[in-house]
């Protein structure tokens, strides 16, 4: 709250405009961006988001005008104006004629969408964000996996199980965590609940990133895949109850996982 009413203030107030750091390494970003084929404006945005996100520019600040942007990037100013209405539509940000671009308090942002997802996991504080993401599963995934348990087809049982033996026989850890991700995105499909379909699309990035940072953290991947195979198991015998515990079973490990990570 206390953070929400300096913001406002720093809006009414015309903050200062936060500086623009280490402009060589921003542009060198902006070149690979548009090397992978992103257009200029979202490459833009995607660079501010960042920027946003990862607290170089707190709620209540002023960013930069168009001009700094356009000249730090060798950009158009209607790239810049672009990127900013894309990060206005996640409600990252609000402009006003004369007043410019204000960072909106963070209960605004829209936490759901697939690039403010991908700059959280991927800001400094990225822990305390694996935490909230854990918090989210704990009041997901038991139940969505009981639902599947009871509802799920012959083919979505196929896809749950691929998914499960792919992540055993997986050599790299990439390959491993598409199919982590794959696995979990399947169980909430099968829990027939129209609802959870598009949730688990949308918070497929967050879960890739957070599987990729699991696998890397665990000293026994035989046993995080053994806590998988346990949770498919029930699903396929069609167990509810003990489909539940299995997936809190493995809620808890990647728990442990985190917390040995924080302590470090």
């Amino acid at each position: 709250m206390a953070e929400d009413r300096r913001g406002r203030a720093a809006g009414t107030e015309a903050a200062a405009e936060a500086p623009v750091a280490d402009v060589r390494a921003d542009e060198a970003r902006l070149r690979g961006f548009r090397i992978s084929g992103a257009s200029v404006h979202a490459a833009l945005a995607n660079e501010i988001g960042q920027r946003i996100v990862r607290g170089d520019y707190p709620p209540g600040t002023t960013l930069p005008n168009e001009q700094k942007w356009s000249q730090t990037f060798d950009v158009s100013r209607s790239a810049v104006r672009e990127a900013i209405k894309m990060l206005m539509a996640k409600n990252l940000l609000v402009s006003r004629p004369k007043v410019g671009s204000r960072v909106e308090p963070r209960d605004r942002w829209n936490l759901l969408d697939r690039d403010v997802l991908g700059w959280y996991a991927s800001a400094p504080d990225r822990l305390k964000f694996l935490r909230t993401v854990q918090e989210f599963r704990y009041i997901i995934e038991p139940e969505a996996t009981a639902l599947a348990a009871t509802r799920r087809s012959e083919e979505q049982m196929a896809e749950i199980t691929q998914a499960c033996t792919e992540m055993g026989t997986a050599r790299f850890l990439s390959e491993r965590t598409e199919a982590d991700t794959r696995f979990h995105v399947a169980i909430l499909r099968a829990s027939g609940n129209e609802l959870l379909v598009p949730l688990g699309v949308l918070i497929e990035s967050t879960l890739d990133n957070l599987f990729g940072f699991i696998t890397r953290e665990v000293n026994d991947l035989k046993y995080a895949q053994e806590l998988h195979e346990d949770i498919e198991k029930c699903i396929r015998l069609q167990r509810p109850e003990a489909a539940r515990k299995a997936v809190r079973r493995l809620l808890a490990n990647t728990d442990e996982i985190i917390g040995r990570a924080a302590s470090r």
